[in-house]
């Protein structure tokens, strides 16, 4: 799967030996080390859907920071499937530029671009989080943010409350995918190294998965082969329209814990995702990015934040090991990776190849570097940039009193 050093490798490598800075080769593309900035809405966008100086500077800094690999937000493949009018798309040709401008600067630095192209299917047109995360009405409206229909596997609603989806027909369904391929064209004219496809969380990829949401009975439901179809039909599509030596992630949510973390009721199971991994590794996808829930409101981050419920350290890691181990593709594991031993020791136990961090670098823009000097490959400050590190290695040197 790589030409890199392996658990059973790094358990008889030197003590400075670090397989979270280690690099990973998947098809011609060679992670520098193994750290990826996990996708962040930011909701920040122009009115059009282009990226902003904003979202610039907000993902250049991860680049300085350690992370041997940015990707963006999720990248909206249709107008239609935007969460909210602050999503930035790639739906047409004027949206690469700016794109194409981020990617030039991570490269410049020694850093892989990555991008995810993203649909929001039942949870589109919403509020931005900060404005309550709603549905959009008469106020948004007067605003110049009108609400429009949103689609889904089925009519059902993710949230009570929230606009009623109408299901997409089986010709939508052929549209979207060329979509997909569409915007896998455009992020390749924009230079990234590494497309990631989101088909978690209730999003509108997922909602064909889960049996919880999808209860159509034409080909695109039913059993495991009929609700895995769209997402199957569109990995095709992407390996046809993405170059051959660039690798394509999947985001999923590897189980629809609907209550709690340990609850699975007739929901999408860890089983259906090892067996969904294995056919999307035969049709060209080359790893799977481990997350998990989503489906409901009873199930999302938000709602758990409400209720103040604690996640615990690595709780996806289980996924992406069992995913690595049966299926078997590589995995890139995600969710409360707060530190560089708690990543290190996920690598070395075999649990994953890559590590996503997300909310950890919004509060320590530079904890890919930090990860490097806690595990000891980094005490001389030699892989921060240059400007920084003679700075930091001379205040090292003399010492602060008091």
């Amino acid at each position: 799967m790589n030409d890199f050093p392996d658990a059973k490798a790094a358990a008889h490598s030197p003590a400075d030996f670090s397989m979270l800075f280690s690099p990973f080769k998947l098809r011609d593309v060679i992670f520098p080390n193994r750290i990826v900035l996990a996708p962040m809405q930011m909701y920040k966008t122009t009115p059009d859907g282009k990226f902003t100086d904003w979202h610039f500077q907000h993902l250049a800094r991860f680049a300085i920071g350690g992370a041997g690999t940015v990707m963006t937000e999720g990248l909206i493949v249709d107008p239609v499937g935007r969460n909210t009018y602050g999503d930035c798309g790639i739906w047409n040709d004027d949206q690469i530029e700016p794109l194409k401008r981020l990617v030039d600067f991570l490269h410049a630095n020694g850093t892989l671009a990555a991008c995810q192209l993203h649909h929001a299917g039942p949870k589109s047109a919403r509020q931005r989080p900060w404005e309550g995360l709603g549905p959009l009405g008469d106020k948004e409206a007067a605003m110049g943010e009108a609400p429009w229909q949103p689609v889904s596997s089925c009519d059902g609603r993710s949230v009570t409350g929230w606009h009623q989806p109408r299901a997409l027909t089986p010709d939508e369904i052929a549209k979207l995918v060329e979509a997909y391929g569409a915007a896998a064209r455009r992020c390749n004219r924009a230079g990234f190294d590494v497309l990631d496809v989101h088909a978690a969380h209730g999003y509108l990829l997922h909602s064909f998965l889960s049996p919880v949401a999808n209860t159509r009975t034409d080909e695109y439901g039913g059993d495991l082969a009929g609700r895995m179809r769209i997402v199957l039909e569109i990995a095709e599509v992407l390996r046809a329209n993405w170059p051959s030596g660039k690798p394509i992630f999947f985001r999923i949510s590897c189980v629809d814990w609907r209550k709690d973390l340990d609850t699975r009721e007739d929901g999408w199971t860890i089983e259906d995702s090892v067996l969904l991994a294995r056919e999307l590794s035969r049709r060209g996808v080359d790893l799977i990015d481990c997350s998990s829930g989503g489906i409901r409101a009873e199930n999302s981050l938000m709602d758990y934040a409400r209720q103040r419920r604690k996640l615990t350290r690595g709780h996806q890691v289980p996924y992406s090991e069992q995913i690595r181990r049966e299926a078997p593709i590589p995995t890139m594991a995600v969710g409360v990776i707060l530190d560089g031993p708690q990543a290190e020791a996920i690598l070395r136990g075999g649990q994953a190849d890559l590590i996503a961090v997300g909310r950890e670098f919004l509060t320590d823009p530079h904890w890919g570097l930090h990860a490097a000097q806690q595990l000891g490959v980094d005490p001389q400050w030699s892989l921060w940039p240059p400007s920084y590190g003679w700075w930091l290695s001379l205040r090292e040197k003399i010492g602060i009193e008091g």
